[in-house]
């Protein structure tokens, strides 16, 4: 998954006003206790961290 996918799937889930604050804020376990900004600065690929935002918002299973 490149980041512009990433990015697209954050705005739809979660608004485009909204996505970059909450990643930037929103403490999410399935990723160490890191933000989703903080995983991917540490070098998560974009797809380990959407998987962790999917299983954290619990989104259905048709948009893993």
């Amino acid at each position: 998954m490149r980041l512009t996918e990433f990015w697209a799937r954050m705005d739809h889930h979660l608004g485009p006003a909204y996505a970059r604050t909450w990643a930037e804020t929103q403490v999410v376990q399935e990723l160490g206790g890191r933000t989703v900004v903080e995983a991917l600065d540490d070098g998560e690929t974009a797809k380990v961290v959407w998987r962790a935002v999917w299983a954290h918002l619990n989104l259905p299973p048709s948009e893993r």
